[in-house]
Parts: C-alpha cells; sequence; structure tokens
C-alpha cells in the first residue's frame, strides 16, 4: 500500500527500513545489539543477522525487551528526523509502522490499518516470505490481536482480496489524507517508550 501513496505523491518513512538502516553495519546499535546478544548476530559481512536475533527473542519475552530497548529508541529519533524535514512542505507524510498498535506513537494526524483475515496472512508468510506455518502462526499470536488493531484504525483498507482490489481503496484513502491537518510548525513528535 506504500508503494500506490508514493505513487500519488506521499512521502513515506517506512520504519522497518529505518530498523534496517540504524541497525546497519559498523553502527552504534549494532555495536549495543552484539553487546546485548553475543558477536555470533553479526554475519561475515559485518551486518545483523536477522534470523540469529529472531531466534533468540522471539522465545522469550525479556530478550526481546532488551532489543526493543535498543533498537526503538534509535528508530523513533530517525524517524522524528524525518518528519521534522517534511514539516515547511505540504505534502502527506505516511508513516508505515507495522507494529504501530503495539507501540502507539502520539502526534499523528490519523491512523490506517490495513487489514486482512489471519488466514490470509499465514498464506502469504509462508508462500512469499518463506516462513513455515508454525512460525507465522506464533508470530501473528505475540503481535497485537486483528481487534486491537482494528480499534486504533480512522480509516481501515482491506487488503484480503487481489492487488489490485487495493487501488480504489487507496485512491479514497489518498483524498481523504489530504484533508488531514498540516502538521503545526512547532511540531515535536514523540518517540514512543518501548514496552
Amino acid at each position: 500500500m506504500s508503494a500506490l501513496l508514493a505513487d500519488r505523491g506521499a512521502v513515506i518513512i517506512d520504519a522497518d527500513a529505518v530498523g534496517r538502516e540504524v541497525q546497519g553495519p559498523g553502527s552504534p546499535v549494532l555495536a549495543r545489539l552484539a553487546e546485548a546478544f553475543g558477536d555470533h548476530i553479526i554475519a561475515e559481512d559485518g551486518s545483523l543477522d536477522r534470523p540469529a536475533v529472531a531466534a533468540i527473542v522471539f522465545n522469550d519475552a525479556d530478550q526481546l525487551k532488551v532489543l526493543n530497548r535498543i533498537v526503538h529508541p534509535a528508530i523513533g529519533e530517525e524517524i522524528n528526523r524525518r518528519i521534522l524535514e517534511q514539516v515547511p512542505s505540504d505534502r502527506v507524510v505516511v508513516l508505515d509502522i507495522p507494529l504501530l498498535a503495539e507501540n502507539p506513537r502520539e502526534g499523528t494526524a490519523a491512523t490506517v490499518v490495513v487489514d486482512l483475515d489471519i488466514e490470509v496472512a499465514v498464506e502469504r508468510l509462508t508462500k512469499f516470505r518463506g516462513f513455515s506455518e508454525d512460525d507465522a502462526r506464533a508470530r501473528i499470536s505475540r503481535q497485537a490481536t486483528r481487534e486491537q488493531r482494528l480499534a486504533t484504525a480512522d480509516r481501515v483498507i482491506d487488503n484480503s482480496g487481489e492487488s489490485a482490489d487495493l487501488v480504489p481503496q487507496v485512491d479514497a484513502a489518498w483524498e481523504w489524507m489530504q484533508t488531514l491537518p498540516h502538521v503545526p510548525e512547532d511540531f515535536s513528535p514523540i518517540t514512543p517508550t518501548p514496552k
């Protein structure tokens, strides 16, 4: 959906992409992660070995909290920097944050939730991301429920169909987004506190 909004002129700030950047080779965040979890989480090319970290944190709530305390503030600061760059413009800024329901963010004009049935999500994770069905279901179970995500929504886009089905929904959402209040010049974004 973000690509469709970018095609219409939105500035997309992708939290996952920002996360990969702030954890890049040689970064202070990567050094802190290695200190917390061990040097084996750094791949031979100096990048973060994401599967190695996932193996540590996704079955241990305390270790996940350690990861979040290291990573989330750095991601939040970089997202804030990018938002502030756009304040003088009249462009629509879209924060693409997959786990927004788990890590609420103050100061946004509205929240759009891209929704789909859990079974469709599991099928897509196994087909397109190579997850086993058990892994897909385990990851989904550790996230906010579908109902919790929908409760945060000012607008919902149904992503359970074909990609062509998104176009009219995104067109309508884009028109609506342009009616939302602009960010004030004195905007001071708040970095979410990791749980």
